[in-house]
């Protein structure tokens, strides 16, 4: 599931155009509640799989068969999450429901869209019934919505979540019935930009703050955002942080954190969004400020860090010595114990390793090894016993053969310092043979 979450939504409809010639498609939601009350009437579980199958899935529009692909969704995956979550579902069936009383409003807000940028594109939306892993995506011109999620507000009843589902019940207390327009403006946004290839935070904030910089231009006030709220409270310190961090590749104190950060998510979205606003007040041609900042090419990062600063948003940037400063914040290997990597005489009667880093690790991660590259076969571990030495020794329970080789991958996938860097290097290799 995702853990970090801000819940899209959004309608692609026409621009000033008497037959609309973009696509509203909520028949998904119909059919996942014709579905649901199926389930919800027999305890036969193939039955269950069936109906979810014949009613819904079969059915699916295009939408929710790429939305399905996109984030792994199953049969089984939806009946086991009908079963569990019974009082969620009743509880969130109005609301999605009522999308589709919504078209007017998202309609004008569009057309203001395309008011302001002509040269928007018609993009497709579908709004789904997905497996509460995610609010939206887009994937080219068509807007993919899971409306359980975006349809979330505080009234809906969260009370059989345990707390795994922590990011969701943050999701829905921050989320309004009113922010279905700004989600609407946001997404659609999404299908006008360019692809990102690039690794650096810098574009993936200006890429995510480009969508909400137009969303408020159409909406005409100031956006809510709890991350832009908090973000104007603390802008000096967010903003020199975010100057340290900007282009290095590591996205997970800015971006899509919902889970973890609570009130101070998705930071990187208000940085982002105050760069386009400081770009656009500058601008003396504003139609053409808004074509640059719809249409920059977010794989290019000389386009992206002159466009950062013809912002003006930072009086002076200096890449090079941002980038050796902050890879000094790296934690890294350091040793293993009871023998070194590289140990040709290991003793096999040896049960626990202890890989010691750099710096104070984050505590309660999945920590993640992998196989070396010989295979599984190879791969010593059992399982992760926890931290020890004030979290910078990682305890691993080993079983071990007499006069074999091991080894094992250590990666900067699920390895995180205290202050939430990852490691050093992007993987680090251990070997040994045991006597």
């Amino acid at each position: 599931m995702k853990k970090a979450v801000t819940a899209f939504l959004i309608l692609a409809t026409a621009g000033a155009y008497a037959q609309p010639a973009n696509k509203v498609v909520t028949a998904d939601i119909d059919n996942f509640w014709i579905a649901f009350d199926s389930i919800r009437q027999t305890n036969d579980y193939a039955k269950k799989i069936y109906f979810i199958n014949k009613l819904y899935i079969e059915k699916g529009t295009e939408g929710l068969k790429a939305f399905m692909k996109i984030e792994n969704y199953t049969d089984t995956g939806y009946v086991k999450l009908i079963d569990a979550y019974p009082r969620f579902w009743n509880a969130i069936r109005p609301h999605t429901l009522a999308i589709k009383n919504k078209t007017a409003a998202l309609n004008k807000g569009v057309q203001h869209l395309k008011s302001l940028y002509p040269g928007l594109k018609d993009a497709n939306m579908y709004f789904t019934i997905g497996g509460l892993q995610a609010g939206g995506t887009t994937l080219n011109d068509r807007v993919l919505v899971g409306a359980e999620i975006a349809a979330g507000t505080p009234d809906v009843d969260v009370s059989e979540f345990n707390t795994d589902w922590q990011w969701l019940k943050n999701t829905f207390a921050r989320q309004s019935a009113e922010d279905i327009l700004y989600f609407n403006i946001h997404e659609y946004i999404h299908t006008q930009q360019k692809a990102n290839y690039s690794y650096q935070l810098l574009n993936k904030s200006i890429k995510e703050g480009a969508c909400d910089f137009m969303a408020e231009l159409v909406l005409g006030q100031p956006l809510q955002r709890p991350y832009i709220l908090y973000g104007n409270l603390h802008r000096a310190k967010i903003k020199e942080q975010f100057k340290k961090d900007m282009f290095m590749g590591y996205d997970a104190n800015w971006l899509y954190n919902g889970a973890q950060k609570g009130d101070t998510a998705d930071l990187g979205y208000f940085i982002g969004y105050e760069i386009c606003k400081s770009y656009y007040r500058q601008a003396a041609d504003k139609k053409q400020a808004i074509k640059t900042i719809i249409e920059l090419d977010y794989s290019n990062n000389k386009a992206v860090e002159q466009f950062l600063t013809q912002s003006k948003f930072y009086k002076k940037v200096n890449k090079e010595q941002l980038v050796r400063e902050y890879k000094k914040k790296f934690p890294y290997f350091v040793k293993m114990e009871p023998f070194n990597d590289g140990a040709t005489n290991a003793d096999p009667k040896i049960t626990e390793l202890r890989i010691t880093f750099s710096k104070e690790m984050m505590p309660g991660n999945c920590y993640s090894f992998d196989y070396p590259e010989k295979g599984k076969d190879y791969f010593p571990i059992k399982k992760v016993i926890g931290f020890e030495n004030n979290n910078k020794t990682c305890v691993l329970s080993v079983a071990l053969l007499p006069g074999k080789e091991y080894g094992f991958i250590i990666t900067d996938k699920s390895f995180r310092s205290k202050e939430g860097y990852p490691l050093k290097a992007e993987k680090y290799t251990v070997t040994f043979n045991t006597r």
